[in-house]
């Protein structure tokens, strides 16, 4: 097992801080009012799915009238993926049961941080292993290439691994979920315009559904969080 894989062995946290040492840089990433120390600490205060993420499920016609638990919270997963030399590392992979149905939900915590690079910037310098990897995140997600440049590379990815990680605990239902701790929204925009390469129209608070793949009902969704 190589340094960067992560084990897929995983034990129950005490508070936030159990978080901090699954980050890339634990040190650099983990500090009050950022979006990793947010996320770990509304959901560890929740002990479950945080009403403003329940409320958000509940807010597409597929998922209304249902009872809404969390299942299992997986903080920091790591999804090996083609091309590059790093997996893909969710900020909180989670499962949770809308009635007699499941949903798998990638969940991104942002602050005042960006979505990072655009397309166009993470492809300034172009590889093989970049070409690989475009090229089955595009395939994976049934998008018509090129994409636009102006698109944030993050928000590629980080919604194939909550397809794939649908796929692998046999869930029908996967979802990319912003969880936003900016009062302003910063960034919705960026997310917005992810959407709209599916035909969706977002909106803050609203779960849209974004396409069918081949078994996996895709979804994405803003929700406003605070700590």
């Amino acid at each position: 097992m190589s340094k960067r894989q992560q084990r897929r062995i995983f034990v129950p946290t005490q508070s936030p801080q159990d978080w901090q040492r699954l980050l890339a840089e634990p040190e650099k990433h983990w500090k009050a009012g950022h979006s990793a120390h947010s996320l770990a600490t509304c959901w560890e205060k929740a002990n479950g799915v945080p009403p403003e993420i329940e409320s958000l499920l509940s807010s597409h016609p597929d998922f209304q009238g249902t009872r809404i638990e969390l299942v299992i919270a997986l903080p920091e997963l790591q999804t090996e993926l083609p091309g590059g030399r790093a997996p893909s590392q969710t900020d909180l992979f989670a499962i949770a049961a809308v009635g007699d149905n499941r949903i798998a939900l990638g969940v991104e915590g942002k602050v005042a941080e960006p979505f990072g690079e655009t397309l166009g910037e993470w492809l300034v310098t172009p590889s093989s292993g970049k070409t690989e990897r475009l090229g089955y995140l595009c395939s994976l997600l049934r998008l018509t290439t090129p994409l636009p440049e102006a698109i944030r590379y993050q928000l590629i990815h980080r919604t194939a691994v909550a397809v794939l990680e649908a796929k692998r605990f046999k869930i029908p239902n996967a979802a990319l979920i912003v969880h936003s701790f900016s009062q302003q929204h910063l960034w919705f925009d960026d997310f917005a315009a992810w959407c709209h390469l599916f035909g969706s129209d977002p909106s803050i608070g609203q779960l849209v559904k974004l396409t069918e793949l081949s078994g996996t009902s895709l979804y994405a969704g803003w929700a406003v969080g605070t700590v």
